[in-house]
């Protein structure tokens, strides 16, 4: 059974679940104002050999949104997925600290890549909709012991590239090009547009909020 964040009240029609249980995209999500539940995906990332990156993160992306609308069918499902590419290399979750500390030696004093992909479906219709963006960010250099210390404050435990650019990671980079939220986790200005394609959001004509639930095509 999924937990319930920013949800409409019981009995009200399917709306909008995110296949996720990161904090950072609810968060994100948070700040488009309309209700959805929080219902994590059961699947596991795998990769397959040879697999190109932004293959895997689009497919890992589309099985977690598979999962979910399998379970509830009549409801918009976002699902999304983010890996690290450095060189030929993918980043994931870091294993452990001592993984971390291998990650961030890879990553420092160099570019690397985030790709994140991000489906949107509703089972009982058929629809689909996906995309995947890619976001490019270099870290300055970085001593042994500035690694060791900004692994001591447990921030990269849970992230892929054993960082968080919304946290005190952000102190690891030195320059982002493309979309910020995409390395946090979620393309925002992406998953709006398909949320607006669905005919679900509509500006709001009065309030704080900027967008109001509308009726789904």
């Amino acid at each position: 059974m999924g937990s319930r964040y920013n949800e409409s009240p019981e009995g009200a029609p399917p709306g909008l679940i995110l296949a996720s249980s990161s904090p950072r995209r609810r968060e994100l999500m948070r700040v488009i104002g309309v209700p959805f539940r929080v219902v994590p995906s059961r699947v596991e990332e795998t990769s397959h050999a040879g697999e190109p990156f932004r293959n895997f993160v689009r497919r890992a992306a589309r099985e977690k949104g598979e999962e979910v609308a399998s379970r509830y069918p009549e409801a918009f499902v976002l699902a999304a997925d983010t890996v690290v590419v450095v060189g030929n290399r993918m980043l994931g979750k870091p294993e452990d600290r001592a993984d971390g500390a291998r990650m961030l030696r890879l990553l420092q004093g160099r570019e690397h890549r985030v790709h994140t992909a991000v489906c949107l479906l509703r089972r009982s219709t058929g629809y689909a909709d996906e995309a995947v963006e890619t976001t490019r960010v270099a870290f300055r250099s970085l001593t042994g012991q500035e690694i060791r210390a900004y692994l001591r404050t447990g921030e990269s435990d849970d992230k892929a590239g054993a960082y968080a650019a919304q946290g005190r990671g952000n102190l690891l980079i030195e320059r982002i090009s493309g979309s910020y939220t995409n390395v946090v986790g979620l393309p925002m200005t992406r998953v709006l547009e398909m949320l607006q394609r669905t005919g679900m959001l509509a500006v709001s004509r009065e309030g704080t909020k900027w967008y109001r639930r509308e009726g789904c095509r």
